[in-house]
């Protein structure tokens, strides 16, 4: 009798995408958690969201991502919907962080996906928004990368956090330093 898991036909189309088409090379399986955050760096493209959707679906699995309310009007609105996107108002972070905690309680698997960077600009410091949200909703946090120098996405062991939000996002900033990854715009991205 085989262990091999029997994944969909839109799983194994994603897969042949991101491995074939794109030709990325798959690091290791997604997060082992019901409720998590993914963590995804570099992000210096919209493309890393396209690499990470395909990584997912590829495993038969959804993540989900924070994404700025008025880009749901219309046809958008249902194609990022059904892509894992979590319409937020970005104008007011209570409101935000609130909504995004409702969405991990209606379900019971869970992963969202957040980009420590907070933009696809340089930045020198990283937002700490995810520690916020894991904190509130007792979840694990996981490092996910895209290396588009080597062409390989994958998630990393577990982010372990601590109460000082400060220290834990200068220690994540130099654990993916010390990674070596290449942005797909590598200009745009900014560890030290």
């Amino acid at each position: 009798m085989s262990n091999q898991v029997k994944y969909s036909s839109y799983a194994r189309f994603c897969k042949f995408m991101l491995t074939k088409v794109l030709g990325w090379k798959i690091g290791s399986e997604p997060a082992p958690a019901d409720k998590c955050i993914i963590l995804g760096a570099p992000h210096t493209s919209m493309w890393d969201f396209v690499v990470a959707y395909l990584f997912y679906k590829s495993f038969d699995m959804a993540t989900h991502c924070m994404i700025k309310a008025p880009l749901f009007k219309g046809p958008l609105g249902f194609v990022l919907r059904k892509m894992g996107g979590i319409p937020v108002d970005q104008t007011n972070r209570a409101t935000m962080v609130r909504s995004v905690i409702s969405e991990f309680e209606k379900h019971e698997v869970f992963h969202l996906a957040i980009a420590p960077e907070g933009t696809r600009k340089p930045v020198k410091k990283w937002a700490r928004g995810y520690h916020i949200i894991a904190k509130a909703v007792g979840c694990k946090v996981f490092k996910c990368y895209f290396d588009w120098g080597t062409k390989t996405v994958g998630v990393g062991p577990e982010f372990v956090l601590t109460e000082d939000s400060v220290a834990d996002t200068v220690r994540l900033q130099q654990e993916y330093d010390q990674m070596g990854l290449v942005g797909k715009h590598p200009e745009l991205y900014i560890t030290k």
